[in-house]
């Protein structure tokens, strides 16, 4: 049997539950604030509530699926998110929006958890790592569709926005549901495997993770506000941080599955430190290059990592893949929420919290080049 159908299922399950319910807000964020429905700190705090919200969906998802199975707990992700993106068409005032990201972020991390690790499992093992790239590379065009409709949704009002943000949740929900990935039940002897710790490697993506809070909440803020570009010329900047999240994870796929992922991570984390210094560049045209490096790296590091908790794990990768997508969710939540402060704190200083991601993904290249 081919890898493509639960592969295309599984990517359209991350697009929707990454690339839209997480990554659309970004070029939402400076019409929230245009608009007045959020000032700049309250953006900030929003997309931290989408990050806690993300771990708490990560965290969970492995116990939904153990109760209802796989596919249905994929239904469930796909359905909160659509969800989320209704009640955001409701000017609720900032804690309408920080319950509802949040859940918008408990979906996505559901899908995270759940949907890589199945298809790996769906599949023969010499399409592992390709199956991988393509399932991941969902969040790649997620973010690049977004950069796309956002700007065209905006003509009919926030509200229209994310009310049309929803509609597309739908359509992909419906195009995927036939083809979700069954994985098989691990044998007794598979589970009573003890799981390895992979300490550098969950280090190393995690560090990876807080690195990239910058350009995932602030990118098209820092081209709006920042730089001085139009909104449009914004939402294009994230395009580019779409299509090379997209080259990131298919590339990322590709590589890991001729070199190991433990050998193609910190390729991947050197871009992510050429990404974060181009950002902080002062003047615009360097946004051509820091966007589509960041969205390579920062997005193309968890096909990356996906195959390296296999080689670790090999059966157990799905425990292993669960611990790395928590600590990555953990220091995206942690670290977003001091960024929000500091964000706030400096007057909303684009300079800080980018120089914080750099400092961030230089610590994160050291752990994945450290000694075992």
């Amino acid at each position: 049997m081919t890898f493509w159908p639960p592969a295309l299922a599984g990517a359209a399950a991350v697009l929707a539950g990454i690339g839209l319910a997480r990554f659309a807000y970004v070029p939402l964020f400076p019409a929230m604030v245009g608009a007045g429905w959020v000032d700049g700190g309250g953006a900030g705090l929003l997309g931290a509530a989408n990050l806690a919200g993300y771990l708490a969906g990560v965290l969970g998802g492995r116990g939904l699926a153990a109760r209802i199975g796989v596919p249905r707990a994929l239904d469930a992700g796909m359905a909160l998110a659509l969800l989320a993106f209704a009640a955001c068409a409701i000017q609720g005032g900032l804690w309408w929006f920080v319950l509802w990201r949040g859940l918008a972020g408990a979906a996505g991390g559901v899908l995270m958890a759940l949907v890589g690790p199945a298809v790996q499992a769906s599949v023969a093992p010499q399409a592992r790592g390709m199956a991988g790239g393509v399932v991941m590379s969902g969040a790649g065009s997620g973010v690049a569709a977004a950069g796309l409709l956002v700007p065209l949704l905006l003509w009919g009002g926030l509200a229209f926005a994310w009310g049309g943000l929803a509609v597309a949740v739908g359509l992909l929900w419906l195009g995927a549901r036939p083809f979700w990935p069954r994985p098989p039940a691990l044998a007794a002897a598979e589970l009573a495997q003890a799981v390895p710790r992979a300490g550098r490697l969950l280090l190393a993506y995690g560090l990876s993770g807080a690195g990239m809070v910058a350009p995932m909440v602030y990118l098209a803020d820092l081209a709006v506000r920042g730089r001085g570009l139009a909104v449009e010329a914004a939402s294009l900047v994230w395009v580019l941080f779409g299509l090379g999240a997209v080259a990131g994870t298919l590339l990322g796929g590709r590589v890991a599955g001729r070199i190991g992922g433990r050998r193609a991570l910190p390729i991947w984390l050197g871009v992510q430190v050429g990404a974060l210094a181009a950002a902080l560049l002062p003047w615009w045209p360097a946004l051509l290059l820091a966007a589509p490096l960041g969205g390579f790296a920062g997005v193309g590091a968890t096909a990356v990592t996906l195959a390296a908790a296999r080689e670790v794990a090999g059966a157990q990768a799905g425990v292993v893949w669960i611990r790395a997508t928590a600590g990555y969710a953990l220091a995206q939540a942690g670290i977003a929420f001091v960024l929000a402060a500091l964000f706030a704190a400096t007057g909303d200083s684009h300079a800080a919290v980018f120089g914080a991601g750099l400092v961030l993904s230089l610590a994160a290249l050291g752990a994945s080049l450290a000694r075992r």
